[in-house]
């Protein structure tokens, strides 16, 4: 099974809880992480990677926010399900892991809502909120959107190794876009919808 599918079956079944009271009321990411997460995180015991550790927190952060946490929720290795803190909600537990990848040299936005953590965004949406910056335009060499001669080119290779090349970063581009909290999938997405924006391909695209 698919992270995207995973993911978007946990939010079916209502593994992201919505608070009652609205998202005015949870916690900041900086109270998440002085009440719980510092325990572990603070110090790096039991293998947590110590906040402020760079390297070990970009590892993680090329994730992505969903997938970091989701993995939090569920608990990993020596860290149990929600940090070992129950009553945080998956919105709070969301804002805590922003907290702590900015606090190591990220550049994440704390979620403002629990909505936000619902579902993996589209190629569409996440184009328009950020790629399109550069690549409605062509702006510093950047394949335009739709332009199929020019992401023939750089899809010649497959996908996967072009979903890796905007992972990473290459030329001026950085890494995803300068939008750390996508997905691997969002990026996927993206790359996908530029390619043929009337009818995104659901595979490899063909020339």
């Amino acid at each position: 099974m698919s992270f995207r599918v995973a993911f978007l079956a946990l939010a079916a079944s209502a593994a992201f809880v919505v608070p009652q009271e609205g998202a005015a009321q949870a916690r900041s990411g900086k109270e998440v992480v002085e009440s719980t997460c510092i325990t572990c995180h603070g110090s790096g015991a039991k293998g947590a990677p110590k906040i402020g550790d760079r390297k070990a927190w970009s590892q993680r952060a090329s994730q992505g926010l969903s997938s970091l946490t989701l993995t939090a929720i569920k608990g990993i290795r020596n860290m149990p399900a929600h940090g070992g803190n129950t009553g945080l909600t998956d919105l709070e537990l969301a804002r805590g892991v922003a907290y702590m990848v900015n606090a190591s040299g990220g550049k994440w936005t704390e979620p403002a809502s629990a909505a936000e953590l619902k579902a993996e965004r589209s190629g569409a949406q996440v184009v328009k909120a950020q790629c399109s910056k550069c690549h409605q335009d062509g702006k510093g060499g950047a394949p335009k959107i739709g332009d199929r001669d020019a992401w023939s080119k750089r899809l010649n290779q497959g996908i996967d190794r072009a979903v890796s090349s905007a992972i990473h970063g290459h030329g001026g581009m950085p890494p995803r876009g300068d939008k750390a909290d996508l997905t691997d999938a969002e990026v996927r997405a993206a790359i996908l919808y530029m390619f043929n924006p009337k009818a995104p391909a659901k595979g490899t695209p063909k020339k």
